[in-house]
């Protein structure tokens, strides 16, 4: 097998393709030929070495990923060899032709669900599900607010919020980026980079406020954030690279919540429900995950560049 190996903490120039030996299950473990994997921001907090959990080195980085079950361990029978299959998190790592997971790792994959949107299901929308729905509670006739609507996570919110009757507001910095934020479901998008576009958002309210934004920079939001908000709202805390300073009075006066989640962080009983919706939207057809870039396992690096550059669409995906 072919895998990206890290031998060391640092810039993406770390990542190495290796020829390592196969891998074999063991009791109660799957065994997956890897068809995609999915590149994502905490991807590279990891391989930097400044993510609050490290793994021993050498390692294989890549939590997402989607192909065709090869092996199954014993205790294991709601998969059988040759299955379509997404991960959820794995034992060795995604950046990979193969990839050895524990059985509540290996979830099926739609038949109507290509292996490169299957490699973009789990962190993007496994994260839009937890914040939306069991952070932030909401609900149908609520309006929410989407930072970086574009990107993964937010085009999942987006399908999400949507599909659950509420109104959705999406920003992005871009035009391609906000076509596409359009094209998958929002009401309204607003260009972040214009000087008022928080009283646009306000405005689209009708002064009322959002009773939902799902944040993905708070170090750089999070203040304004808290003077969009209705009586009420909840912010939820997706994505944080630094601080900011905020008055707390402005959450006070509006009886507002702030938020924060790791998905990593969730509970077995509410991941289990996660994918069952997800399961299920996958199928109809009103979850549809966006491949805004598709490159070689060999260009790891690039992917770790491109995926933390302004103006995200979609979801970036390496191909073993």
């Amino acid at each position: 097998m072919e895998a990206i190996r890290i031998h060391e903490f640092g810039e993406p120039g770390v990542m190495n393709l290796e020829s390592c030996p196969d891998l074999q299950a063991g009791h109660g473990q799957i065994l997956v030929d890897l068809q995609a994997a999915g590149v994502n921001p905490v991807d590279t907090y990891i391989r930097a070495g400044t993510y609050a959990m490290k793994p021993d080195l050498p390692f294989t980085p890549g939590m997402d990923g989607a192909g065709t079950v090869a092996a199954v361990g014993d205790d294991t029978a709601h998969v059988s060899v040759g299955d379509r299959v997404y991960l959820a998190g794995t034992l060795t790592g995604t950046y990979a032709s193969q990839a050895l997971c524990s059985a509540n790792q290996v979830h099926p994959l739609p038949e109507n669900v290509s292996y490169a949107q299957g490699a973009g299901v789990y962190v993007p929308y496994a994260t839009a599900w937890r914040g939306l729905f069991q952070r932030a509670s909401g609900r149908a006739g609520e309006t929410v607010l989407v930072h970086g609507a574009s990107g993964g996570v937010g085009i999942a919110a987006v399908q999400l919020a949507r599909a659950a009757g509420m109104t959705v507001i999406g920003t992005a910095g871009s035009e391609r980026g906000a076509a596409l934020v359009s094209e998958q479901g929002a009401h309204h998008v607003v260009d972040h980079h214009e000087a008022d576009y928080t009283d646009q958002i306000l405005n689209l309210t009708g002064g009322r406020g959002v009773d939902v934004i799902m944040e993905m920079l708070a170090n750089v939001n999070l203040d304004r954030d808290l003077n969009m908000l209705a009586f009420g709202g909840r912010v939820v805390v997706i994505g944080n690279r630094g601080v900011i300073e905020i008055n707390p009075r402005d959450a006070m006066a509006r009886d507002a919540s702030i938020l924060g989640m790791v998905l990593l962080l969730a509970p077995e009983e509410d991941l289990a429900a996660i994918h069952a919706g997800l399961y299920a939207g996958l199928e109809n057809g009103t979850l549809n995950p966006v491949v805004g870039k598709e490159l070689p396992l060999a260009e790891a690096a690039q992917s770790h560049v491109a995926v933390m550059e302004p103006g995200a669409y979609g979801k970036i995906v390496l191909l073993p």
